[in-house]
């Protein structure tokens, strides 16, 4: 482990991405350092060293942005060059403080709820607890900080994967499924990056992990210190325990079940535990009950960008109208099966209706609409004539949301105001 003396103090470093991991980088390190600065975005080229320069000069460390692609940017040759020098946010935060113990939380879906539930129940249990990463928060913008700080963290593939030193007590991996593949290529080399939280532990951490295929390969290649608990959920048992109807889909209980799995380990208290678990009420738009009554239930899920986070949803329920669209992620495949696909009708929006339309043909019936105002008026009147059948209303695009929105909250926004606005008055409540 490096020391903080000898390797974060008077040192030369390229910060490479300015959004805001970049910029908390910048702060934290600019005292005792010089700092050098390179974003391509036009709004940062008055503070940005050209790329003449950067080639010219020796650096000691590259602080890499979450978001740059080393494969597909104007320095590629460059970072392939000098790969050992690169190191990110998390990297930087674990040399600084190797001390606080942290819990970092991964996977495919379910990162955000995951974290922000942890938090709260370490924060109900009296626990010194931050919560950062990924999750909105650098990690490097956080001061308050004493030895008995506990750290829940949520980390992208992205942060794992460029990461040199940083080190976790526990590491969550939730699930693995096709995700970001432009990037990482492969499910298996996605999986790997996923899986450098593990590989990077000592006898003494622990792991929990999705009963994965791909998590179970990366275990048999590799010998692994920590000590490794495979998550498989009771869903019966788990539903005893709580009376939170947030958590009557398999998503949320999967999620729910690494939590209860920490906490025997954590040694926590258990009847605080339950509490909080049932005062729970998840982040917005991901599973997000908006409305509910006699006959329908109505779901915001705009954080869903794939197949693989709205499957476990289309199993949890009956009856239900699910919109999506938007634009497919490569490689993407629907994987529910036929047995569920009976009670679903599907209506599609969004630019890659095509790939939509051939990866439900002869699964589940579909509609194309232009735009969610009209499938929601047509799923109205399908809710009239059946107000005997209870029914669900599932917006799960399973799609990136940029071809009609700024980004999944905005679309989330938009849903939610069309059914105040318009549905409900349409259905005559």
């Amino acid at each position: 482990m490096f020391k903080l003396n000898d390797n974060l103090k008077k040192k030369k470093f390229l910060i490479y991405g300015y959004g805001k991991s970049g910029r908390s980088a910048h702060n934290y390190l600019k005292k005792n350092n010089k700092i050098v600065i390179y974003d391509d975005h036009k709004k940062y080229k008055k503070i940005s060293i050209s790329l003449k320069k950067i080639k010219s000069t020796q650096f000691d460390y590259i602080v890499l942005s979450p978001g740059i692609d080393i494969n597909k940017c104007r320095l590629t040759k460059y970072l392939k060059k000098n790969k050992n020098k690169i190191i990110t946010d998390l990297d930087i935060f674990y040399l600084n403080n190797p001390d606080n113990l942290k819990i970092t939380i991964t996977g495919t879906n379910g990162k955000s709820t995951t974290a922000k539930l942890l938090f709260k129940i370490l924060k109900d249990q009296n626990k010194d607890v931050i919560l950062a990463g990924n999750i909105g928060i650098p990690i490097l913008s956080k001061k308050k900080i004493n030895l008995h700080t506990i750290f829940v963290i949520e980390a992208s593939s992205y942060q794992i994967d460029y990461s040199q030193f940083f080190k976790t007590d526990y590491a969550f991996i939730l699930n693995i499924s096709p995700d970001h593949l432009e990037r990482h290529k492969s499910i298996q080399k996605y999986a790997h990056a996923k899986f450098k939280l593990i590989l990077n532990q000592h006898k003494n951490f622990y792991a929990f992990i999705d009963k994965n295929i791909y998590l179970n390969k990366e275990i048999k290649k590799y010998r692994i210190k920590s000590k490794i608990i495979k998550i498989n959920p009771n869903y019966h048992k788990i539903k005893k325990l709580i009376s939170n109807n947030y958590f009557d889909n398999i998503n949320n209980l999967n999620n729910l079940s690494f939590i209860l799995e920490f906490s025997k380990v954590f040694k926590l208290n258990n009847s605080k535990l339950l509490k909080t678990i049932n005062l729970f009420k998840g982040l917005e738009f991901r599973q997000q009950v908006i409305y509910k009554n006699k006959f329908v239930t109505i779901i915001n899920d705009s954080k869903s960008t794939s197949f693989s986070s709205s499957v476990n949803l289309l199993k949890s329920y009956k009856n239900i109208f699910w919109i999506l669209g938007g634009l497919a992620k490569r490689g993407d495949k629907f994987n529910l099966p036929n047995k569920y696909c009976k009670k679903i009708r599907c209506y599609i929006f969004g630019k890659d209706k095509v790939f939509f339309k051939k990866k439900l043909n002869k699964k589940i019936p579909y509609l194309y609409f232009g735009n969610l105002k009209n499938i929601l008026n047509k799923i109205s009147k399908e809710i009239k004539i059946r107000k005997n059948k209870y029914s669900y209303i599932l917006f799960s695009p399973s799609a990136a949301s940029f071809d009609n929105f700024k980004n999944f909250e905005h679309r989330g926004k938009y849903f939610n105001n069309l059914i105040k606005k318009k549905f409900l008055r349409e259905i005559n409540v």
